[in-house]
């Protein structure tokens, strides 16, 4: 792999993760949004398989022999050894009630490991995108992109918890929600990809979720990495493939994972 190779697809990732986010808009807030279930009981709509495709098209235009993973139309196999993971909402049960905390998102995989992430919240057109080793970047509006850092909180009794839902699957994970929710200073439900974003930029010092997709978890760890924080499943290891998260400040990461692990 070429770093002129690497960059060109970094730059194509965040100009079409805006490209589809900002189509999402059409149908964001609409009285007559047709929302159907998915096997999984998971809301999905026009806006999301559109927003896919457009993602599929723009892909193909300039790297037609890169595999493609969506979380609407499945797996594409390529030749190339770059693999693009695509959410086109992140956050559709926000979307589908007209709350903007919704994203898009775009990674890149090469070598087993994510090495391009993109968040873009169209309805705040704000966004964080980093390339490993480049640093993690954030922008808001027409402004140029800055680097975003997390923030140097050193105890959870201090932090910010979010999570995109109250309800977790076992036992030990709901009290392990619970535990960090009364150990912090605050707990919200600011979830999916915003709360990433949070994070990323210094707003928020934790971030977790029980259940992810690869779709849903591929961007972060690019981001938390270049923003100095960390990307990790709940036993503290940091990888996208568990199927699990928790990003941090990196500062509050061992009083996070002593009260997750084993839960």
């Amino acid at each position: 792999m070429s770093t002129s190779e690497l960059h060109a697809r970094y730059e194509w990732a965040v100009k079409i993760a805006q490209e589809a986010g900002r189509h999402t808009l059409n149908y964001f807030q609409r009285a007559d949004l047709a929302v159907e279930l998915k096997s999984d009981a998971s809301p999905v709509t026009i806006a999301d398989r559109e927003a896919e495709q457009h993602l599929r098209q723009r892909i193909a235009e300039r790297f037609a022999d890169d595999a493609v993973l969506g979380e609407e139309f499945g797996e594409q196999h390529g030749t190339t050894g770059f693999r693009w993971i695509l959410d086109p909402i992140d956050g559709t049960k926000s979307f589908v009630h007209g709350v903007p905390l919704y994203g898009t998102l775009v990674a890149i995989e090469y070598g087993g490991r994510s090495v391009v992430g993109v968040i873009y919240i169209p309805a705040l057109d704000e966004g964080v995108h980093a390339l490993s080793g480049d640093g993690c970047w954030h922008h808001r509006g027409g402004n140029e992109p800055a680097r975003a850092h997390v923030n140097t909180t050193a105890r959870l009794a201090d932090s910010l918890v979010l999570s995109s839902e109250v309800r977790y699957p076992t036992p030990g994970r709901q009290q392990a929600l619970l535990k960090l929710a009364q150990s912090a200073r605050i707990n919200r439900t600011w979830g999916d990809c915003y709360g990433y974003l949070l994070v990323a930029t210094g707003r928020a010092e934790v971030m977790l979720d029980p259940i992810m997709g690869l779709w849903d978890i591929a961007p972060m760890q690019p981001i938390l990495e270049e923003a100095g924080g960390t990307l990790t499943d709940w036993h503290g290891k940091p990888t996208i493939y568990s199927a699990e998260g928790i990003a941090t400040n990196g500062r509050v990461l061992d009083e996070v994972l002593a009260i997750c692990k084993g839960a």
